[in-house]
């Protein structure tokens, strides 16, 4: 067992406190691996699991079966309906979680202590035995269907939609997890569980564990909640190049304002020049009102009311995404000044002004998402699925300190290329077409 303490400053009211967050890396009986946090201030646990693979591993032709499968984990499981297990779980004042990514399953789990075996019963119960009786599954998928319908007729869906399937073609990733209407109109009990049985296994699995719960009652946890997942994942899907080129594509939508998702490769989680990134990130888009490209955009001239970018490390593409709305007469204008600055950013890099208050910002909000066992819990599944070490939390911020301005420029230099960005505008915008 390996324990580290990490010293976390949080506000308290207008005041600080030193939080002491021992991370013991443990290994129950039967070989699932977790991360525990004990604290014992409150007779409450929060389990965090996450299985790499989600959605991504849907089968072919099935797009959308692991989604409605997830949906129907509430509905009932064992002998009860989707209403008695409903009460059951109200009745013990827990709460489950279950959610689905393109490369992650998610399964959260809170309760009293009082309430914890009889809980961990029912939320066991709901994993290892779905019922997927025709009545849920049929109210399910109208939800699902339903939601399909709506994103049709969303501009920001019609937009991710549209860039995705450009940038990643047939890859998981050029599709919505949600499927299309025919797919999910189409999809059986049988794939159901076939869903059921290539994402809920043990290999791939990570925990994270906050609470009043010792490191032995957890390892018991462990193997009575998730010794029965069966192993044998099905494979991950390959790597995949961003495939975009620079340029412009318009949806047209009636619409009276054009909203724009804009892009191109990005780096990897692992890259030794993340931090970098990161930071840079921060200063070109990332920032909210502290951004260049809010400050450009919005407060200089007044074509948005918000622009954001962010850095998006997937498992097996990467990318620097951005987003803005504006005026169907202004958002020509606006793409113009985003083109602007990335290349002004790439050539001149940042300010040492601009990399203080960045450095600043980010060291200082870090220590605040530890403010919860399901926040914390959250916290050690993300960083065991990154392959970061227990000991990250006590230096992270070291690590974003440690970024030089001579490094954040050059990294914008090799970065950010603004002839590779390409937009995918969804609205009828002044002076914009699609580029060939």
């Amino acid at each position: 067992m390996m324990r580290y303490v990490v010293a976390a400053v949080l506000a308290l009211a207008s005041t600080a406190a030193q939080a002491e967050i021992e991370i013991q890396e443990i290994t129950s009986p039967g070989g699932i691996n977790a991360w525990l946090v004990e604290e014992d201030a409150i007779p409450f646990v929060s389990l965090e699991i996450r299985i790499v693979g989600g959605s991504s591993l849907d089968r072919p032709g099935k797009r959308g079966a692991i989604n409605l499968m997830t949906g129907l984990l509430e509905e009932g499981s064992g002998d009860m309906d989707a209403r008695a297990f409903q009460t059951a779980r109200e009745g013990l004042a827990a709460s489950f979680g279950y959610d689905v990514r393109d490369d992650s399953f998610v399964l959260s789990f809170q309760a009293l202590n009082e309430n914890r075996d009889e809980a961990l019963a029912l939320f066991r119960q709901s994993i290892i035995d779905p019922t997927f009786d025709d009545v849920a599954v049929e109210r399910v998928r109208s939800q699902v269907i339903a939601g399909i319908q709506r994103d049709a007729q969303t501009p920001n869906s019609i937009a991710g939609d549209a860039f995705f399937a450009a940038a990643f073609g047939d890859h998981p990733y050029g599709s919505d997890q949600s499927g299309t209407l025919e797919s999910v109109e189409a999809l059986t009990r049988e794939d159901l569980l076939n869903a059921h049985a290539d994402v809920l296994t043990r290999d791939r699995i990570f925990v994270g564990a906050v609470g009043d719960i010792s490191a032995d009652e957890l390892a018991e946890v462990l193997d009575t909640l998730l010794g029965d997942l069966p192993t044998g994942a099905p494979d991950l899907p390959a790597d995949v190049d961003f495939g975009l080129d620079g340029g412009i594509t318009v949806v047209e939508y009636p619409t009276p304002q054009s909203v724009a998702l804009f892009g191109h490769a990005g780096i990897e989680r692992d890259d030794e020049d993340f931090f970098e990134a990161y930071v840079l990130n921060y200063i070109l888009g990332g920032g909210g009102f502290e951004s260049r490209l809010m400050y450009e955009v919005r407060e200089r001239r007044g074509l948005t009311y918000g622009i954001g970018t962010y850095l998006v490390p997937k498992d097996h593409a990467e990318m620097v995404l951005g987003s803005v709305a504006s005026d169907n007469n202004a958002i020509a204008q606006a793409i113009d000044v985003i083109r602007s600055e990335w290349a002004r950013m790439a050539e001149e890099g940042v300010t040492p002004e601009e990399l203080e208050a960045a450095k600043t910002y980010l060291t200082g909000e870090y220590p605040l998402r530890f403010d919860g066992n399901g926040e914390i819990a959250a916290i050690l599944v993300g960083m065991q699925v990154q392959g970061l070490p227990a000991d990250y939390v006590i230096n992270r911020n070291d690590y974003v300190d440690a970024v030089t301005l001579e490094d954040v420029n050059r990294v914008a230099g090799e970065l950010l290329d603004a002839d590779a960005l390409h937009f995918v505008v969804v609205g009828q915008p002044d002076g914009l077409q699609t580029s060939e």
